[in-house]
């Protein structure tokens, strides 16, 4: 059943008018409607959500959230909840093998610091990622509407009009879809995509292990995709865990995550290795499609996409999550500066600024993320050589490798306010 918002600055007045309304109250979206009112107190802000109440709180998931969306984190009063949960990432190294070669070489680490003292990520489990923000939204006064879904959309000049499945009605001067990269109300919207089917699964779940991980993240690039280890705090009972993101051949996965536990521990064995102990999985492995999805275009009249919504891409870099919060920033300067310059913030001119700013940083990223699976996802003995000189050529250059550091730490290009742990 779905909940109603309590009574919030549009509902007290009686009515169902909102300055902004998100669709969607994963990270991308709540991290967006608290940018805003923060910045903002005076508009109206409501998130609506099509998943059942509570199934936030099911996701066994961690995140990899880099050091600018840390920042952006800690401007928006969440950080410090999170400081105490989250594992930095001290240091990354790289292997190209075969999952049955005896011995990975390794051709490139990298420092963990951006700064000194300041790791160029942390992982983060989901459930206290999308809690610390509920918390937040709830203090700030975001009318919230869960269990329902937006069934239909329409604009007439100053407003869109909002249809939920259950009947309701909500007018909003903006409305905003980070509804996820099978976004429908950007299908709504008519907003085409450019997609390509990668023919690979992501595979994730938690794995326990007897030695601690030192907070070292590992990506070995094997034949069928990379398999990536990257370390948690440990639980409750202080038993060390490490979270995997291992790319497989979709049917192959699917026979992994389906089959006999045994097969898939050993297999799992044989990827990880016994570098840390023997190992467990402690959570259920669950395999994702991967593709590469990018929006044709990121705003209409009235309507702007962020997150996934706008772009999905390949886990090679680990950059999806950390892209939306770069959305979630650019969207909220974009609208809060046009609202303290009394400008319509759901104007099309106005929006067009944000999809300027997000749009080339995205197809790039969109591009990379491509461009290496392709490279690594292959037993090409050639294409192996290649890659293996230039990673070791990499490692040897510190200059360069200080230049991917802040790239994967986000703190490169035209950064927003919120992400330079500035205020908008």
């Amino acid at each position: 059943m779905a909940q109603r918002p309590e009574p919030g600055i549009a509902q007290q007045a009686g009515k169902r008018d909102f300055d902004v309304l998100v669709a969607g109250a994963g990270y991308v979206g709540l991290a967006t409607a608290v940018s805003i009112k923060q910045a903002r107190p005076g508009l109206a802000v409501a998130v609506v959500d099509a998943a059942p109440e509570g199934v936030w709180q099911k996701d066994g998931r961690a995140s990899a959230i880099a050091a600018a969306a840390c920042r952006m984190l800690d401007r928006l009063g969440c950080w410090g909840e999170l400081l105490p949960q989250a594992q930095p990432i001290t240091d990354m190294i790289v292997t190209d093998s075969r999952s049955t070669d005896p011995v990975r070489p390794v051709f490139l680490t990298f420092d963990g610091d951006v700064d000194e003292g300041e790791p160029f990520a942390h992982m983060i489990a989901n459930v206290a990622l999308n809690g610390a923000l509920r918390r937040r939204a709830a203090e700030l006064g975001i009318d919230l509407v869960e269990g329902v879904a937006v069934s239909s959309f329409d604009t007439d000049g100053g407003r869109a009009r909002v249809h939920l499945a259950d009947g309701l009605v909500f007018d909003t001067r903006l409305l905003i879809a980070a509804d996820g990269v099978k976004s429908g109300l950007r299908d709504m919207a008519g907003i085409k995509t450019m997609h390509w089917d990668y023919g690979q699964s992501g595979i994730v779940c938690t794995v326990g292990h007897e030695r601690p991980h030192g907070g070292r993240a590992e990506e070995h690039f094997l034949p069928a995709g990379p398999f990536a280890t990257l370390p948690l705090k440990p639980d409750a009972n202080g038993k060390n865990r490490s979270s995997i993101v291992w790319t497989e051949r979709t049917a192959d996965a699917e026979r992994l995550v389906s089959g006999d536990p045994f097969i898939f521990e050993v297999e799992l064995e044989q990827r990880f290795g016994l570098k840390l102990g023997e190992i467990s999985v402690e959570t259920k492995p669950r395999a994702f499609p991967l593709g590469l999805t990018l929006a044709r275009a990121f705003v209409k009249p009235r309507f702007a996409l962020a997150g996934d919504a706008a772009h999905g891409i390949h886990p090679i870099a680990g950059q999806g999550l950390n892209l939306g919060f770069k959305d979630a920033a650019a969207l909220a300067e974009t609208v809060v500066e046009a609202d303290r310059l009394g400008q319509d913030i759901g104007a099309l001119d106005v929006l067009e600024g944000y999809e300027r700013w997000r749009r080339f940083d995205t197809v790039r990223m969109g591009i990379t993320t491509d461009v290496l699976n392709r490279l690594f996802s292959n037993d090409s003995t050639p294409l192996r050589a290649v890659r293996d000189i230039g990673l070791g050529l990499v490692d040897r250059m510190p200059a360069l490798k200080t230049y991917f550091i802040k790239q994967a730490s986000g703190l490169t290009g035209e950064t927003p306010r919120l992400l330079r742990g500035e205020a908008i």
